[in-house]
Formats: C-alpha cells, sequence, structure tokens
C-alpha cells in the first residue's frame, strides 16, 4: 500500500467530516505540524497510529485503505455527460434519474460521514 495515497484518504476523510488537524492531533497527544506530516506522507504510520486516526475520524481502517475518490466522482463513462454537446445529444430518461439518483445518494453520504463527527 502506497503511504501517499494513505495520508491523501486522510486527509479527504478528515475534510468530508469537518474534523480540524488541531482536533486529531489533539486527540493523538502530537503537534499539528505532526500531524501534517503525516497527511502529506513524510511519516510511516504504524497499524496502531492508523487504527486510532480512522477512531478519531469515525471510519474503518479498511476504508481509509481502500478509499478511491475516482470510484465516486469519475463520470468518464458516463453515457448522458459524455453526449452533451454532440450531435448525438439523446438522453436516456432512466439514466438521467440514475445518475440524479446517485448524486442525491451521494450527498446523503457525504452527509452521514459529516454527522459522525
Amino acid at each position: 500500500m502506497d503511504i501517499k495515497k494513505v495520508s491523501e484518504n486522510i486527509k479527504k476523510f478528515r475534510e468530508l467530516k469537518g474534523i480540524t488537524r488541531d482536533d486529531i492531533a489533539g486527540e493523538l497527544e502530537m503537534s499539528v505540524s505532526g500531524f501534517s506530516k503525516i497527511e502529506r506522507g513524510e511519516i510511516d504510520l504504524t497499524l496502531s497510529k492508523l487504527d486510532k486516526i480512522a477512531n478519531i475520524i469515525g471510519v474503518s481502517v479498511s476504508q481509509i485503505l481502500n478509499f478511491d475518490a475516482t470510484n465516486i466522482f469519475n463520470v468518464s463513462n458516463n453515457k448522458t455527460v459524455n453526449s452533451i454537446g454532440t450531435d448525438n445529444n439523446i438522453t436516456n430518461q432512466n439514466e438521467g434519474n440514475y445518475t440524479e439518483k446517485y448524486i442525491q445518494k451521494l450527498e446523503e453520504e457525504i452527509e452521514l460521514l459529516k454527522k459522525r463527527n
């Protein structure tokens, strides 16, 4: 597992939940600058430290290790989005409804993540 990716995921979850670096650094009994180094991938994490961070953020270690924002926000394969501005701008109503529902579910998930802090 790439430490940079894990560090980026920690930062993404922390920001999604509205938790400050100060909050996490305090819980970990370390300086804000030390925690910032973790988020930048400049410090190797122990499994126990990663577990503590996950608990503070309110997610599982597995979620931190496996989070990939491109799977959530990637629209490159979305036929509706890709057809905008082309001559073949025929949109299937079901695709449009699916996209709206998917966006709504993502927004609900973000709200849930924010409330867990």
